[in-house]
């Protein structure tokens, strides 16, 4: 893609529950590993969702923000006087690559639309400089692979933008499902989908609209697919970090479809049922058509669920035992500081959040896509 059509393009806490601690507690002596060192991150892409991730970053104990990369000089003005950005940390697309020279930069978070979240992880990469990609990772398991490996070669960590492992009830939803609290879950069940979401409910930005016919999302060339890839993929993670596994096989059908214009590149909805090693089926709803977010398991003993589920929260959840309590949080400060940590730390990422889960995320929609156009089981291969 020419620089051009890109430009015109792209216009901790710590928490218990029943005596038993949600999110690790900070190790003794980190901050003296740290040093009151913080990450600097630069911002690539300056749309809605690099405004809500500045505002995680305002509070975030190990990363700060340090630079934007955009194509659009007023945007960088604005953001340079409302955060005191230094104006070397300011990038355009074609320029980018000289950040290897910055020293003042030590991670890029890439928030693209999904056509886009290869290349610049690979130039980020050989620039020497830490990745946080947003989900999903790319718009194939082949791109995937080749992030995983450039960013291998280049001897910098690469993180998904998965920022529901770091959100209290999402958490204690994994630990009620692999813990097998309430014995073996059977069944879990997880939707998301929006026609039109308002953020500011939530402080989170201004309103995002799938109607909009401008919308990147509704462009399979920048997007890579419809509902699966920007909704379904929080209730796939959520499938598989309750369970602990991947799954063998998925069947899927696309949903209705209501409005045949605006959804002529890409899925309005689509929903997919998968198989499990231990036994267990998950059945999972994405759509632009109609508002669900809910996420709710079944095992031998009980249940737990929450509703809302996967959004920006509040977050409301019960179990057969009562019903749950946890703080809210900044869902981006949590996940920037569980990742800033580590790589302070000189720690690898856990594969949970790194490139291989973002892969792995990626095969599986691949083989929902093929079910869907093909009404057959598909067996998930993993790459």
């Amino acid at each position: 893609m020419n620089s051009t059509s890109r430009r015109n393009f792209i216009s901790s806490t710590g928490l218990a529950a029943a005596g038993m601690a949600i999110m690790p507690k900070i190790p003794a002596g980190l901050d003296r590993i740290h040093d009151g060192k913080k990450l600097n991150v630069a911002l690539v892409g300056l749309g809605r969702y690099a405004g809500i991730l500045a505002d995680g970053l305002q509070v975030s104990r190990y990363c700060r923000l340090a630079g934007v990369v955009t194509g659009h000089p007023a945007k960088a003005a604005a953001w340079k006087a409302k955060y005191g950005l230094s104006e070397k940390n300011i990038y355009n697309y074609e320029n980018f690559d000289a950040v290897a020279g910055n020293p003042d930069i030590d991670l890029i978070y890439v928030v693209l639309p999904n056509a886009l979240h290869k290349e610049f992880t690979v130039r980020a990469a050989k620039a020497r400089k830490h990745v946080i990609c947003e989900k999903p990772m790319a718009v194939s398991s082949r791109e995937c692979l080749e992030m995983i490996e450039a960013c291998s070669k280049a001897g910098v960590q690469l993180a998904i933008g998965y920022r529901l492992h770091y959100e209290p009830y999402n958490l204690e939803m994994r630990r009620l499902g692999q813990e097998k609290v309430f014995g073996t879950v059977r069944y879990v069940e997880a939707g998301l989908g929006y026609k039109t979401i308002n953020f500011e409910s939530s402080g989170a930005g201004k309103p995002f609209d799938i109607n909009d016919p401008s919308e990147w999302r509704l462009n399979r060339r920048w997007s890579g697919g419809g509902a699966l890839m920007n909704l379904g993929v929080y209730c796939l993670q959520a499938s598989r970090y309750i369970l602990g596994e991947n799954p063998l096989s998925v069947t899927a059908q696309y949903g209705a479809v209501h409005d045949a214009e605006r959804f002529a590149q890409v899925e309005e909805a689509i929903v997919w049922q998968a198989r499990f090693p231990g036994g267990a089926m998950a059945n999972c709803n994405s759509s632009y058509g109609y508002n669900i977010d809910g996420l709710h398991a079944i095992a031998d003993n009980g249940f737990f669920e929450l509703s809302p589920a996967i959004s920006y929260g509040p977050f409301k959840g019960r179990t057969s035992h009562g019903d749950m309590h946890f703080p809210e949080v900044n869902q981006q400060a949590a996940q920037l500081d569980g990742i800033g940590k580590l790589i302070l730390e000189n720690k690898p990422l856990p594969d949970h959040i790194s490139g291989k889960e973002g892969l792995a995320d990626m095969c599986i929609m691949e083989a929902i896509y093929k079910a869907a156009d093909t009404g057959s089981r598909v067996d998930v291969v993993y790459r």
